[in-house]
């Protein structure tokens, strides 16, 4: 080292002559300036020759990665007992058996249990519809009603003088385990009212009061089957008994916006699926006010759309043009992400011109014919919304065209704004077409109005009593609403429509309401216990049209800020989206078609949050769950989950065993059943597995398969606990660091000793109820033991938790134990120790360096070689190129590319890393920023005073319309107040802003069959030796790098940071339109020859003060 500073100090001299040589040789000007070009030539050349002969022994750092790979061997294995949990394995193999997993067999017995199940949800939905119909059909309408129901909102308060409040009452409430730790009371339903509607209306006191008549059916349901969750009827008038009874908690403006009639369960079930084409007014006339409720009402429309429907949108003035031009011609489904995306483009409308309805109406005719003509949409109803203040052209024959005399398309109207001029032309067109016409004069009326649409394409269903069962996509909800103890659930729903049963109201077709329950997936898919599927297997839910109801790869929240939020189009996620490797869709298209069958792909996975990739081969098995529109499929990955083992002891023995302080089950799988009986409710897993055992709890239900494998693994890593005291009770003899030892098996049991206090650990998370990464759940095993299984049992894997889990400073070592018998080989287990950073770098600053008396006469290398020398970089990296060893303390747990970029690129080209593209199709993207000058609200003082007015002004129209001012003149118009306009974010910055995208990432995999190899980089004027050699019986690298050459100009950081998908317009819009296979709903009610459809709606009148019209006026001013 000290031969070449040396150097560099005579490079640096020899340049310091070059110039004093030109300087002293003035006399002679073509002289000096030849020696001084010979001189900087010399200098130059001798710089490169110097700086490229620092060389780095590969026998010396093979000495080390040797030696280093045996101190780690050797600590791994002492502190982590694998060689003696392995043998105790291999001392049973004479009394196991090794089973070939079925996994035909085994889908089809998972969809059977799945199907009972959920045909038991079913038959208590449709005890609640009979209930319902006979109450209605018994009830007589009484306009003066008077009738105190318990409102959800008001029980157990009171007024100043401590009376209850009216429609209060005391109303007892207990906290129920079953229901999420909530207080409700499971002995009756009660009532909950949005603020918009009024809690005396004559038809809400009407229906409360018939409907009363569930509350036996409720709890008697809640008796014959008591995994049900909450059960419900949304009434058609507004109302939403619920049972069991809770206290509905209002938000933070005091106000109940949740109305169950626009949830998707109550709209499914009310109607057929439908094909719609949105017709917007967009001429001059429609400015201000009037486009505001016309986006509103275009919204709350699209949000009673469902994904077994199909729309369009047109706006039209003095030409007709689709608000998405990519969608020109067509229908597209209308999932979440359709509907999102038709909002934000609604949001972009502006007036201009004058309004020819013909040609749009034309139009919207084509589509929808055509669509039925080539067997696409929903083939089912059909609609066309036509939104406008006004129609003026001669437009009957467009329907006699188009439409007559079947009138297969219905069209509805919306008459927006105050003017009445043209109100008998838009209700013509609506009654002669078999829709509805509505007024839509304020932003209160919108969301009634759009509703009777609902009510008008039930008809047919309902005069022909037909009950179709719909199960809705998945959902998240905050358990319905807003507590303390709030969970978010993913969630589907079973729903069936309620009609009236009375034979003067039957051409009428009325539409009591829907019944239903909830039905939470992470029950639905405890039928498909983890112990059966492996190591790497899993179980999936399908809908009929391709979207994932229940998969483990599925991310339905999004961190924004500190928050965590719903995706935008969390329940439209495609399996293609997620098993991506399906690339012609062959599974996807089977089963969609509910077909039965097999296949298998070479899949690209990932562990710990994607940043490790892993090759593997999976078989794919699936088959229909009849009685719904869902499909389940399993996955069994090959050298994994192919085969079981089974093992037998006693029970008395396995007793013994388990009931050590040491041992633990997972506490999300189901060993035994304790949701059935309330009493076992408060039982813990293990709890449960020993009152069953012992026979205290004989009727408990439980997973006798899974208990036998239980008891089994107990007594066979039962000898770990002894050994592992022993350690700890020599603890002179251990090394300082060694905190944690651990074990799991297929069983989910897990063993685990602790070496440090809590108080002086590193990994104070590790292994906590809070660290579900490291725990077995009902989604996968711990990572350790995912990763385990990628090496030979008795091989040990190291790695670094990822930064962002915040477990400190520390190593996880883990390997696999296994079972053979014959030519059968099943893992066991897994079993591993936890280690501070600290402890591993002692070891490995103690093996880099060559003392300084190192004989180094015969050496044409750096001598004596030492990390520890500021000449030199060292590192330890693992196989997927992440930094376990640095001098920077900070580089640990960072990619290698990040910290090296030069060194990782020359790896990579010499084949001993390999990167690999992995694919997110659920990723959330910035969006980009507009040209949107910021810089006026602070450059015009009047600009800022009419800003200000104009916040006030919405805010407090926005007030008014939301406790429904209006409505107090005229009862027709309590409608939830939802204006479009207030969650616009108009001053929020776009690119503050995440949407969904597609991106691809890079994962980086070492190729292990290049043990070692060294390289020179040229970096300029200097040149970086490095030589790297893989570690012995690891999956770590040691790596030493010159550290005087600085490369990053010429090589830039390689990051793992994804990288956002760009697609060009014309594929972007292909994407867009392209319609995958579905399966349809097989039932649709689109006509019936006793409908009255003379039934189409009237104007009405709204009377409002002078005030708030003179401030609906100004907010539309400024607003345009």
């Amino acid at each position: 080292m000290q031969i070449a500073a040396a150097a560099g100090m005579n490079c640096w001299n020899c340049r310091g002559n070059a110039w004093n040589a030109s300087k002293s040789d003035r006399s002679g000007p073509h002289r000096g300036r030849l020696m001084m070009l010979l001189w900087i030539i010399l200098s130059s050349s001798l710089c490169l020759m110097v700086d490229g002969q620092m060389k780095i022994s590969p026998e010396t750092v093979q000495q080390w990665a040797v030696s280093f790979g045996k101190e780690l061997s050797s600590m791994s294995a002492r502190y982590s007992g694998a060689k003696l949990l392995q043998k105790k394995y291999k001392d049973v193999e004479s009394v196991v058996k090794i089973e070939e997993v079925d996994g035909m067999e085994l889908v089809k017995k998972f969809a059977e249990e799945m199907e009972e199940m959920l045909g038991r949800k079913m038959k208590s939905v449709k005890r609640l519809a009979e209930s319902a119909e006979d109450a209605d059909l018994y009830h007589e309408y009484n306009e003066t009603l008077e009738f105190d129901y318990y409102n959800s909102l008001l029980i157990n308060t009171v007024d100043e003088d401590g009376n209850s409040v009216p429609l209060g009452g005391e109303f007892p409430l207990e906290e129920n385990e079953h229901f999420n730790k909530l207080r409700v009371n499971t002995e009756q339903s009660n009532i909950q009212v949005p603020t918009n509607v009024y809690n005396r209306d004559p038809d809400i006191l009407n229906g409360a009061y018939m409907s009363e008549a569930l509350n036996d059916v409720f709890v008697d349901n809640f008796q014959k089957d008591p995994t049900l969750t909450w059960q419900y009827f949304g009434s058609a008038s507004g109302f939403f008994r619920l049972y069991p009874g809770i206290q509905w908690i209002p938000d933070e403006n005091g106000v109940v916006t949740f109305d169950c009639r626009n949830r998707n369960w109550y709209i499914q079930a009310a109607t057929s699926p439908k094909d719609v084409v949105i017709v917007v007014d967009v001429s001059g006339s429609m400015k201000g006010l009037r486009l505001t409720i016309a986006k509103h009402t275009i919204n709350t429309i699209l949000d009673t759309l469902g994904e077994n429907d199909f729309v369009n949108i047109i706006a039209y003035s003095d030409y007709v043009r689709y608000v998405e031009p990519c969608f020109k011609g067509t229908l597209v489904q209308a999932d979440l992400d359709n509907r999102e995306h038709f909002k934000l483009l609604i949001e972009e409308l502006h007036v201009k011109g004058e309004g020819k309805v013909k040609n749009a109406m034309k139009e919207s005719f084509k589509i929808l014919n055509e669509a039925a003509a080539l067997g696409q949409g929903s083939l089912c109803n059909q609609a066309i919304m036509l939104i406008t203040d006004g129609a003026m052209e001669d437009f009957q024959d467009v329907f006699e065209k188009f439409n007559w005399p079947d009138r297969r398309v219905r069209v509805f109207t919306y008459l927006i704004g105050r003017e009445m001029t043209f109100a008998e032309n838009v209700k013509w067109i609506a009654c002669n077409n078999k829709g509805y016409y509505t007024h839509v004069s304020t932003l209160a009326d919108v969301q009634e109005n759009v509703m009777e649409y609902l009510h008008v394409l039930s008809r047919p269903m309902v005069i022909n009593h037909d009950h179709d069962i719909i199960w809705t996509e998945a959902y998240m909800d905050s358990v319905l609403f807003t507590t303390q103890a709030q969970s978010l659930l993913l969630m589907t729903s079973v729903a069936m429509p309620v009609f009236s049963k009375k034979k003067e109201t039957l051409s009428h077709g009325i539409l009591l309401g829907v019944v239903g329950t909830d039905v939470a997936l992470k029950e639905l898919m405890r039928l498909a216990p983890r112990y059966k599927l492996g190591i790497h297997g899993y179980a999936y839910l399908l809908t009929n049209n391709g979207y994932i109801l229940s998969h483990p790869d599925l991310r339905p929240l999004y961190k924004e800020g500190k928050k965590l939020k719903p995706k935008p189009n969390y329940n439209s996620v495609d399996l293609s989206e997620v098993e991506w490797e399906d690339t012609e869709e062959k599974l996807r298209t089977a089963m969609v078609k509910g077909e039965t069958g097999t296949m298998s792909l070479d899949v690209r996975t990932t562990v710990d949050k994607g940043s490790r990739v892993m090759f593997l081969k999976n078989d794919y098995f699936y088959t229909i769950i009849n009685e719904t529109p869902f499909s389940l499929g399993i996955v069994l990955t090959r050298g994994y989950g192919q085969y079981i083992f089974i093992g037998n002891v006693s029970v008395e023995e396995g007793l013994h065993d388990l009931l050590t302080p040491d041992l633990t089950i997972a506490s999300e799988w189901t060993y035994c059943e304790t949701d059935i009986d309330p009493d076992h409710r408060k039982l813990s897993q293990l709890q449960a597995v020993v009152k069953y055992l012992t026979g205290k709890e004989p009727d408990l239900e439980c997973d006798v398969q899974l208990l036998q494998q239980t008891l089994f693994d107990a007594v066979v890593t039962a000898p770990m606990e002894a050994y592992w005291t022993a350690l700890a009770l020599n603890s002179s003899g251990m090394d300082e660091g060694i905190e944690t030892a651990f074990l799991g098996t297929r069983s989910g049991l897990m063993r685990y000793q602790r070496f440090t206090g809590i108080e002086k650990r590193t990994g104070k998370s590790f292994l906590t109820s809070t660290d579900k990464e490291n725990m077995f759940t009902l989604d996968h095993f711990p990572v350790w033991y995912r990763r385990a299984a990628e090496y030979p049992a008795g091989k040990f894997l190291y790695y670094m938790p990822r930064q962002d889990t915040r477990a400190g400073r520390i190593a996880i070592v883990t390997t696999a134990v296994t079972v053979t018998v014959g030519k059968k080989t099943a893992i066991a287990g897994a079993i591993g120790v936890q280690m501070t950073l600290e402890l591993m770098e002692s070891k490995f600053w103690t093996i880099t360096a060559q003392p300084n008396d190192t004989d180094c006469s015969d050496a044409d290398w750096a001598c004596p070689l030492r990390c520890d020398s500021y000449e030199l970089e060292c590192y330890v990296i693992d196989n997927n190129g992440f930094v376990l060893i640095s001098k920077q303390r900070n580089d640990a747990g960072r990619f290698f590319g990040e910290v090296d970029g030069s060194v990782m690129t020359t790896l990579i080209r010499m084949g001993m890393f390999k990167r690999v593209s992995l694919f997110d199709y659920q990723a959330m993207c910035k969006m980009h920023s507009h040209s949107v000058s910021s810089a006026r609200p602070l450059l015009s003082p009047f600009y800022g005073l009419a800003a200000a007015l104009k916040w006030f002004l919405s805010n407090f129209l926005l007030f008014l319309l939301e406790f429904n001012i209006c409505g107090y003149w005229h009862a027709e118009h309590f409608a939830e107040a939802k204006p479009s306009f207030s969650t616009s974010s108009a001053h929020k910055k776009r690119g503050d802003l995440l949407q969904p995208c597609d991106t691809e990432y890079p994962s980086f995999v070492y190729e292990p069959s290049v043990k070692e190899t060294n390289s020179i980089i040229k970096c300029g004027r200097c040149q970086k030796m490095f030589v790297v050699h893989q570690i012995p019986e690891s999956n770590l690298l040691m790596l030493v790098v010159q550290a005087d050459c600085d490369c990053s100009r010429q090589y830039p950081p390689i990051t793992m940071e994804p990288r956002e998908v760009k697609y060009i317009s014309s594929v972007k819009c292909d994407r867009m339109r392209s319609q995958k296979i579905r399966r349809r709903p097989e039932s649709c009610h689109a006509y019936h020859p006793q409908e009255n459809a003379n039934d189409c709606g009237g104007a009405s009148v709204i009377s409002l003060s002078a005030s708030l019209f003179l401030t609906c006026l100004l907010f539309s001013t400024l607003k345009s």
